[in-house]
């Protein structure tokens, strides 16, 4: 395999590995939207004079429900801003390794092609 060929192959297995960090990114982050979701639909079902309590090291200390309601609307706003990113940085990361697909594929031929 000539050294170009080489060179490729290892930018091409970085960036798969920079692609699978991607995709475990976005899996944390869909779960905690989620996990966020659950409590803000929790939320919704609370009266207004229901105490909502935080738990804070060992010891849960009581937060006004307002307070609570707009942390996890926030939470969640700032998670899917999150996914957005990641989202674009995998689109960017999957055009990138078909470009050194492409590449790949060009060199071995030629290195094929030099060989016959």
């Amino acid at each position: 395999m000539s050294a170009a060929a080489q060179q490729l192959t290892m930018e091409y297995t970085a960036a798969q590995q920079g692609l699978e960090d991607l995709v475990v990114a976005r899996q944390k982050l869909e779960t905690q939207l989620q996990e966020n979701k659950i409590v803000q639909d929790e939320f919704n079902t609370l009266k207004d004079e229901t105490k909502v309590y935080k738990l804070t090291g060992n010891v849960l200390l009581p937060v006004e429900q307002f307070e609570a309601k707009n942390n996890v609307e926030k939470r969640l706003e700032f998670i899917t801003t999150e996914i957005k990113k990641c989202e674009e940085n995998i689109k960017s990361k999957q055009a990138a390794l078909e470009t050194l697909r492409a590449e790949l594929i060009k060199a071995q031929c030629t290195q094929q092609g030099a060989q016959a």
